[in-house]
């Protein structure tokens, strides 16, 4: 297995910096400080349609609707972002999506440059993020045409209170995607009480998807609320969660 490992220089803030990555082969990144990919080396853009599109019934739920909300533990490569924005472009009449995103560790521009370059499709859409993005500690909104990613750059253990609470103005989120690095690696982002402040801020009939089917996830997403079964996962996984607020 060859790889490269890159420090690029922090463009965000000393509390919030950019992560250590190695580039594995075909440049996908993987975090230093957890040992894990940021996407799969499956096929990272097959597994967030599979996982996260598909496990929310997307894109057959934005038919007839003005307004749609999604929310993750996150943002990474912004492959998930990317992927719902096609998505939702490709169709004749879609809504307008909010995107919330919580990221303690936002890569700079080269870093996404190089993780987005593995796909050329949605060579359109990360010309856009590039242009724009700016990530700066605290809140942070970016406008595309047809979407708002509104980025949350710090812990999401304590910025996710500040929806909960009002102080930051978001819609009910309609669809969650649960895509941190592996439970067994980055447990704070699993944890129940992160998972609470989840299922406050999900809309009634608002569901989730996760490419993890760990018992003690499941466990963590019953116990805040949420109604969860096991499907078919992607590629070698045998199983993935889906849920919807009960």
């Amino acid at each position: 297995m060859s790889k490269t490992t890159s420090k690029p220089p922090d463009t965000v803030s000393a509390l919030h910096s950019a992560p250590d990555l190695e580039w594995l082969e075909e440049n996908v990144p993987r975090a230093s400080a957890f040992q894990d990919t940021y996407f799969s080396r499956a096929g990272g853009l097959e597994e967030t349609r599979h996982v996260f599109l598909g496990g929310n019934g997307l894109p057959e739920r934005w038919q007839d609707r003005e307004t749609f909300a999604i929310a993750e533990f996150g943002f990474g490569t912004g492959l998930n972002f990317l992927t719902t924005l096609q998505a939702l472009r490709r169709l004749g009449t879609a809504p307008k999506l909010t995107f919330l995103s919580f990221e303690l560790f936002p890569m700079t521009k080269d870093q996404l440059e190089r993780a987005l370059g593995a796909f050329p499709e949605l060579a359109a859409e990360t010309k856009e993020l590039l242009q724009t993005w700016a990530p700066e500690p605290g809140w942070c909104r970016f406008a595309f045409e047809g979407a708002e990613l509104l980025l949350a750059v710090g812990d999401a253990r304590e910025m996710v209170d500040e929806p909960v609470r009002g102080k930051v103005v978001v819609p009910e989120i309609d669809a969650w995607y649960l895509d941190g690095f592996s439970p067994s690696k980055n447990p704070e982002l699993w944890g129940e009480e992160l998972l609470k402040a989840a299922f406050k801020l999900t809309a009634v009939d608002g569901t989730l998807a996760t490419y993890t089917s760990a018992g003690w996830v499941r466990r963590n997403l019953q116990t805040a609320g949420f109604a969860i079964n096991k499907c078919k996962g992607f590629a070698g996984k045998r199983e993935m969660a889906v849920g919807k607020k009960g």
